[in-house]
């Protein structure tokens, strides 16, 4: 009789199988045995860390034969960008495409915030407030600042809606639709409590929708009652987070917006639910070929301006998210990294000091850190406490972000030339080609090498 295995043998006795389950596997097992435990769940910052299509799955049609490029030392090719040209009597002028977007002081210093000023101010682009109000940092150092106003409404305040350039109402946020924001009590310091009206030290958690409206119409009332106390000068945003977003652009436009922002689930957040940032929402890739398809259909395309988030990373980012028809982005996390987020290291008054230590203490190390939410952030960005966020100068910071946002436009530019046109506003969807079935169907963009796209006549 043979004594060889068969494929259907038990393993000789003694061995181990190591065999991981797909649908059980070692995240799974230990969010389980985590919920046992405690009773609670996660909360961290940052954003989705699955994989999702995304830009880096489509592809530029450079020029060759049938196209001609343009020479990059010698022929321009202009970045300049007009947001809110429908009603407001001052619409935003800005250098570059490419904006700051809105990231509450509470959930980042006093120092971070001006550092942000500095930079957007310097590329002749715009920062944004986020919750909890205006600091006096960032109204100082930013020529261009939009004000937000969300559900929460801490830190509303009338006279500062007025001292600013254009008004953001968020409705909702790409890592968060449906849900409210949230800031634990470790980073409610004094002077943040202080903005919010709230006591010190205690959790504070955003509502997750504005308590003076239920729907569009609502809506239509605020931006009216915006628009009066401001003279009709500022530009109105609305911003929502991707998820009907067809719908939700169109009902946005009824409502009287200037521009609509529109944040994919790959959008960052300080701190919410895991549960939210990974499993609410649809991918920045499809969110963006919906809000045009929206702004075509009521040809409003010219008129009514699309501002993308929510994963932006590169000019290559940029320049495919304005050939899919958006007229500029905003960038979060790309920021954040930009200020040191995730670096072994950092500078202060020009020592060069190691954060390894400190990415220990809160149970990480840099490249893995999404703790934004604790307000032990090593390199000093995301946090309130007073010694740590003197890691972040403003001065070092500003540098740090103008120099990204200066490679970016130049990233952006360089492929708009590739490409053969004179504005990078002439990028558009013919120039585009995707690499996966998945992203030429969410992107409405032919798979390489074939005019096709899935889902389109029928096939």
């Amino acid at each position: 009789m043979s004594t060889k295995s068969t494929p259907d043998s038990s393993p000789p006795q003694g061995s181990l199988s190591r065999e991981e389950s797909a649908g059980f596997n070692s995240q799974v097992i230990n969010y389980i045995q985590r919920a046992a435990a405690t009773g609670l769940y996660e909360i961290r910052g940052l954003g989705a860390k699955r994989h999702l299509p995304h830009f880096d799955d489509l592809l530029f049609l450079g020029a060759s034969l049938s196209r001609y490029a343009l020479e990059g030392y010698r022929e321009k090719c202009s970045s300049k960008t007009i947001l809110g040209t429908r009603f407001a009597k001052k619409p935003i002028e800005l250098e570059i495409p490419i904006t700051v977007a809105g990231m509450s002081f509470g959930a980042l210093s006093a120092n971070v915030k001006e550092a942000l000023g500095r930079a957007a101010t310097e590329m002749g682009t715009s920062t944004t407030t986020g919750d909890g109000g205006m600091t006096a940092e960032e109204r100082q150092s930013s020529k261009t600042l939009v004000y937000q106003c969300l559900p929460s409404r801490y830190g509303f305040n009338p006279d500062d809606v007025r001292r600013a350039d254009a008004i953001e109402i968020v409705i909702g946020q790409g890592a968060k639709p449906g849900g409210g924001g949230m800031l634990l009590g470790q980073k409610v310091s004094p002077r943040v409590a202080k903005m919010r009206t709230l006591p010190a030290g205690v959790d504070q958690r955003s509502a997750c929708r504005h308590p003076d409206w239920t729907g569009p119409d609502d809506l239509a009332i605020k931006i009216k009652e915006l628009r009066e106390i401001t003279d009709w000068e500022k530009p109105i945003y609305v911003k929502v987070g991707a998820t009907r977003v067809f719908h939700d652009v169109k009902l946005a436009v009824h409502s009287g917006a200037d521009v609509v922002v529109v944040d994919g689930m790959q959008g960052g957040t300080a701190a919410t639910q895991v549960a939210f940032i990974e499993h609410v929402g649809i991918p920045t890739l499809a969110a963006v070929r919906q809000a045009v398809d929206a702004l075509e259909d009521l040809n409003m395309k010219d008129q009514v301006q699309l501002i993308v988030s929510g994963g932006i990373r590169s000019g290559a980012d940029v320049a495919k998210a304005l050939a899919m028809g958006a007229d500029a982005v905003a960038i979060g996390q790309g920021i954040l990294i930009a200020l040191g987020c995730n670096a072994e290291s950092y500078v202060q008054k020009g020592a060069h000091l190691s954060a390894l230590a400190d990415y220990h203490k809160i149970g990480t190390a840099p490249g893995f850190c999404h703790h934004c939410q604790t307000g032990k952030c090593p390199v000093g960005v995301t946090t309130q406490d007073a010694i740590l966020e003197q890691r972040l100068e403003p001065l070092v910071g500003a540098q740090r972000v103008r120099n990204y946002l200066k490679t970016l436009n130049m990233e952006l530019t360089m492929i708009a030339r590739a490409c053969g046109k004179q504005d990078v506003h002439h990028l558009e969807r013919e120039d585009l080609v995707a690499v996966t079935i998945e992203a030429a169907a969410m992107a409405g963009i032919p798979l390489a090498g074939t005019s096709w796209v899935p889902g389109r006549n029928g096939f």
